[in-house]
């Protein structure tokens, strides 16, 4: 007897529907699986069998065939195992067809019987939606995942006997529902702390000031200063500043977490911008992704939020260069042999750096280091990475009397407040296009939006040639400004917001001319 049971897959980020097809026949007694399995797909055939035999299933001597489609993907995981039990038993006829009706069914089986948690759950019940899948047959574990998309049923089952008895209506079970105020309120496992607040940071207006506007447009920021200037203490408060996010960012986040299988049993949906602070010691693939199983990595971890990079010289030059794509295609592409992954990565770049190893330059009463360990210490951050930078601070050495002073510093909120309002603005004069901030902006689409008059235009061409900007270093000035006028409340860009963009490059700084 033939069945056939629909489940789900994960290639890279993207999710498809998939089919479990189960043929019982008389003949020499065998169990065969194709349909280019991975090693722990092919393993499925014990864990099912023993499974089946621990849920007091008997297996007669039949010739069982099982085929997963499509067949020309890879499959990995254990996702399979449950939808290949549940077909062997409809082929069996334990199992009656009316019970698999416009079902999916996914989950990994223990030799006990228990059906444990899988990753990528959300994504496929998103796409099971879309294909008007009626339900959705899931661990117990992923229930909150899964539930978090309306308008179809999700069943969640702990065991194999216990989803046999469901399935022969047998045992009758309300579908789960999440009401969209209930889903459970998180963020990354390293992310900041909610109680951090700007109003605890006195001094380094310009740097916060630099901060706001990088937030406002969702610029990628460089802060150099000498150790203990408070550039981490900064970063570490900037997504106390950002928006929070919309009810379609947190499904594409929580769908990269989901596929990472950094969702459990107590998460549901995030709702708070990611925040990575990875090591300076993590590898590339760490970073960018992959892996034997493709996974994603900390780049597409930080999507919609924040990647904070502190010591930015002393990760590996090659593990920064794999920032080269991301920062300027909002994704990361990542080849395997069995084919081509493409992950999210439309995330806010912070980077922190000292001028020098020791952290004093270019103060010579303190800076031990010679002018060539200077040069080559800053030579560790390359000029194409430079250039994809939108804005560059210097974070100076705090004076004592603002570390002791009662300042009345202005809090996340006042600030969060002129960050969403410009926003706003942006939102507003991108509607209908594909942007959503002036970082976006492509070049063939700045002369549209960033409108300069004339005494503006002249400005802009002698700091081109003064500074001798690359093309696209001079189009991130012209979307700072674009930024810094949205944070002023103006339409127009004029003369002060084009020499607040300029003090934002490098290239007067001293560092690497």
């Amino acid at each position: 007897m033939y069945s056939r049971i629909i489940t789900g897959a994960i290639n890279g980020i993207e999710s498809m529907l998939a089919a479990v097809e189960v043929d019982a026949s008389r003949g020499m007694p065998g169990f065969e699986m194709v349909g280019q399995l991975s090693n722990e797909v092919r393993e499925a055939k014990e864990r099912v069998r023993v499974a089946l035999k621990n849920a007091s299933v008997q297996i007669p001597p039949m010739r069982l065939t099982v085929s997963i489609f499509p067949a020309e993907m890879r499959k990995e995981g254990a996702s399979y195992d449950l939808p290949i039990a549940v077909g062997i038993l409809v082929s069996l006829g334990i199992i009656p067809e009316e019970g698999i009706r416009d079902a999916l069914i996914l989950g990994e089986l223990g030799l006990d019987g228990e059906v444990r948690a899988v990753r990528g759950v959300l994504p496929i019940v998103q796409k099971a939606k879309q294909e008007h899948v009626r339900r959705c047959i899931v661990p117990t574990a992923n229930v909150r995942e899964a539930a978090v998309i309306d308008d179809i049923e999700i069943i969640g089952v702990s065991s194999l006997s216990e989803t046999i008895g469901y399935l022969q209506e047998t045992e009758e079970r309300k579908p789960q529902r999440i009401a969209p105020a209930s889903h459970t309120l998180i963020g990354t496992c390293d992310g900041p702390d909610t109680d951090l607040d700007f109003a605890e940071i006195n001094g380094q207006e310009t740097v916060k000031r630099a901060v706001e506007v990088a937030a406002a447009g969702f610029h990628h920021i460089l802060m150099i200063g000498a150790p203990g200037s408070g550039k981490t203490m900064i970063a570490k408060r900037i997504p106390t500043i950002l928006p929070a996010l919309s009810r379609e960012e947190s499904l594409e986040v929580s769908t990269i977490y989901s596929v990472a299988g950094q969702l459990g049993d107590d998460r549901s949906l995030i709702t708070k911008r990611p925040f990575l602070d990875p090591h300076h010691t993590i590898s590339e693939q760490a970073l960018a992704g992959g892996g034997r199983i493709p996974r994603p990595g900390v780049i597409s971890l930080a999507h919609r939020g924040v990647l904070f990079m502190d010591e930015l010289p002393e990760f590996r030059s090659r593990t920064i260069e794999i920032l080269r794509q991301p920062l300027e295609d909002k994704q990361i592409h990542i080849a395997r042999t069995y084919g081509n992954f493409v992950y999210p990565a439309d995330f806010m770049l912070v980077a922190a750096m000292n001028p020098c190893p020791c952290g004093y330059f270019p103060d010579r009463s303190r800076c031990t280091c010679s002018e060539s360990e200077v040069r080559r210490y800053l030579s560790r951050i390359s000029g194409p990475i430079l250039d994809r930078i939108d804005v560059v601070t210097e974070a100076p050495r705090v004076d004592i009397r603002q570390l002791s002073a009662d300042m009345h510093n202005e809090s996340s909120a006042r600030i969060r407040a002129r960050v969403a309002a410009a926003r706003e603005r942006q939102q507003h004069r991108y509607r209908g296009t594909r942007y959503q901030f002036n970082a976006e902006l492509r070049a063939g689409d700045i002369r549209k939006y960033c409108v300069l008059g004339l005494d503006e235009q002249k400005m802009v061409e002698e700091i081109f040639t003064m500074m001798n900007l690359s093309a696209r270093a001079y189009h991130k000035m012209i979307k700072v400004a674009r930024t810094i006028a949205d944070l002023d409340e103006k339409d127009d860009i004029n003369i002060g917001h084009i020499s607040e963009a300029v003090c934002y490059r490098i290239n007067d700084k001293g560092y690497w001319n």
